[in-house]
């Protein structure tokens, strides 16, 4: 059974069932600033579970809905794990009784049960697995909650007792944290073993679980309970079910692999990998991650993410980055962007949007890839030329095995390794370093250019990096936007410029609207577009007020200062004083986004932003 099958079984079992079949959320959460992206079916339903009606007014939902998690990163490539998965879901939110006229309830542990245990093992409705391979796991009770006997008593009639393990609160208790509504869950594992594990004590069943010859392949989710402060205070008025099931492990075993890399959902893109790579793996690891990376960057970059140093940014270029560098070890000789087509073929069905957006994926990997590609290989040979000299054992035949911060501090800074590859580089040698003393180490450095860049010019640059420069000639840009959109009146009041981001504040005593911040950003690309020539002059300061270049004249000039000019004739743009550098045309900027408009202080607005 293939996986889009499997999918649409899942979907067609519960809107039979009574069940609203809804679409999936966008990766990235609505109204919910607490994570980066959904990490599981049930984060876009939040309200819902909460007591708020459903749009739909459906008391009873299932969908598949697209995730990412990045917790686990360290086990990718492993049996199980994966950076973007897909969720199936079916929810009851207070679903009423039933009128049978038997009292019995609705939707709750009952139907849920009953319903799980179908799907995975009816052969015409569902997908046909040996229910003599299935574990369950039940809540043991604690202070919060008793031992739910009656979760253990509904599976006795599906599976022997002796294969119903009850768990603590630590694998089989939901709470969305201190307060909400909570509640015990029941999980389902099946035996990937080729033989078969049988009956087994609850110690050999764990151990299994260790080795992963038992694999979670569904969550029942029951929150009956209230939490207030950290305690359970009593029960719901309104019982709710909440379960999940993940796509990748069902495939896996529906298709009697003992691995989600061997299912249709990743093996034809392992596949593309291994027809591309001249350097055999020792394991093919480095194979799997690079798969599931790529994977995980189309869906991001379909659903609006794009690669930067901070927030959603941030995690997509870590991805890309490591997909890189493991593509760099097996000697790939065609970019990451080759890729794109092997998952856009897989999930072209379920997911229509990645074909008409094929193209715009494939250059945004493409692009970030020849960006890292350029320092790639001088960064690894500076790693290994410093690795090198630290593992080499001294007069008293120690080895070193701590990495110096210095160290992992100037890959970052100089050749743009984030820190979680240099530990995975260091990792494979041996080798550790001490976070906290990175984290110093990047404060001094900010904090050494800062003092630096005042003492070289006015205009907030923490370094003279090409990116630092791009971002520096940008600001010309928008302060002239800014005056356009919102009138001549607006003046720089102070910048501070990283090789992350700008920060821009300016003279204006209001908010700005959304319509005001689009036309600025769609200003400042469009003059990035003309690609207009930046030149400067030196000039008396006289003449320099003469010619109407913006400036911070209260400051002491000398008598000759320097006037940069975007643009020229009837495309000239700004005007002004500056002694910071400066690219040589508006075309090598990139593209300009404001990331957020926000108060100072009384009559001063900030703006921070990034080129892309």
């Amino acid at each position: 059974m293939q996986s889009h099958e499997i999918r649409q079984r899942f979907l067609t079992f519960f809107e039979k069932r009574g069940h609203t079949i809804i679409p999936s959320a966008s990766l990235i959460p609505e109204n919910d600033p607490s994570v980066l992206f959904n990490t599981a079916g049930m984060q876009p339903l939040v309200p819902y579970l909460l007591g708020a009606s459903h749009p739909s007014g459906a008391t009873r939902l299932a969908n598949s809905q697209k995730c990412v998690r990045t917790v686990d990163i360290d086990e990718i490539g492993d049996n199980t794990h994966a950076t973007f998965f897909e969720m199936l879901g079916n929810w009851s939110f207070g679903d009423p009784p039933s009128s049978d006229g038997k009292g019995r309830a609705g939707y709750f542990k009952e139907e849920a049960i009953e319903w799980s245990f179908k799907l995975l093992t009816d052969k015409e409705e569902g997908f046909g697995l040996d229910p003599k391979r299935l574990y369950v796991t039940v809540f043991e009770g604690d202070d919060n909650a008793p031992r739910d006997e009656e979760a253990f008593n509904i599976w006795k009639k599906y599976i022997p007792e002796n294969r119903i393990y009850f768990m603590s609160a630590k694998s089989n208790w939901w709470s969305p944290g201190d307060n909400g509504p909570c509640g015990p869950d029941s999980e389902m594992f099946y035996d990937v073993t080729e033989k078969g594990l049988g009956d087994m004590t609850k110690e050999e069943y764990l151990k299994a679980d260790d080795e992963q010859k038992v694999v979670e392949i569904w969550n029942d989710v029951f929150m009956e309970y209230e939490k207030k402060d950290g305690k359970v205070i009593g029960k719901l008025a309104k019982k709710n079910v909440d379960t999940g099931s993940g796509l990748e492990r069902v495939t896996m075993v529906v298709q009697g692999k003992n691995n989600i890399y061997e299912t249709d959902l990743l093996q034809p893109i392992v596949h593309k990998v291994e027809s591309q790579k001249s350097i055999k793996s020792d394991d093919g690891r480095a194979e799997r991650i690079i798969a599931d990376h790529v994977r995980t960057s189309v869906f991001m970059i379909a659903d609006g993410v794009i690669p930067s140093n901070t927030d959603r940014g941030y995690i997509l270029r870590r991805l890309l980055r490591r997909a890189v560098r493991l593509s760099h070890s097996l000697g790939m000789e065609s970019g990451l962007e080759t890729l794109v087509g092997a998952v856009v073929q897989i999930y072209k069905d379920a997911y229509p949007n990645l074909i008409t957006d094929v193209v715009r994926i494939r250059e945004e990997i493409k692009k970030e890839e020849e960006k890292f590609r350029l320092t790639l290989e001088r960064g690894m040979k500076e790693f290994e030329k410093t690795t090198s000299v630290i593992v080499q054992p001294d007069a008293l035949n120690i080895h070193f095995t701590v990495l110096p911060p210095t160290v992992v501090t100037n890959l970052y800074q100089t050749y743009g390794f984030p820190i979680e590859m240099t530990r995975e580089l260091a990792m494979e040698k041996g080798l550790s370093f001490d976070e906290k003393a990175v984290e110093e180490e990047m404060k001094k450095h900010q904090e050494i250019s800062r003092v630096g860049s005042e003492q070289k010019f006015k205009g907030g640059l923490a370094d003279t990096s090409e990116i630092s420069t791009r971002y520096h000639t940008a600001t010309h840009l928008l302060q002239k936007a800014l005056q356009v959109v919102l009138g001549e009146q607006v003046h720089q009041k102070g910048s501070n410029i990283t090789a992350e981001r700008m920060r821009f504040d300016f003279s204006y005593g209001e908010k700005m609207t959304d319509e005001q911040k689009k036309k600025v950003e769609d200003l400042v690309n469009e003059k990035i577009q003309e690609a207009l020539p930046v030149k400067y002059e030196d000039l008396p300061i006289e003449e320099a007020r003469k010619t109407g270049a913006m400036g911070l004249f209260g400051d002491k000039y000398g008598d000759i200062v320097r006037v940069y000019t975007i643009g020229e004739g009837n495309k000239k743009w700004s005007t002004e004083l500056c002694g910071g550098p400066h690219v040589q045309n508006t075309s090598e900027l990139g593209h300009f986004r404001i990331v957020k408009e926000e108060a100072v202080s009384a009559g001063v607005r900030r703006i921070k932003a990034v080129l892309d």
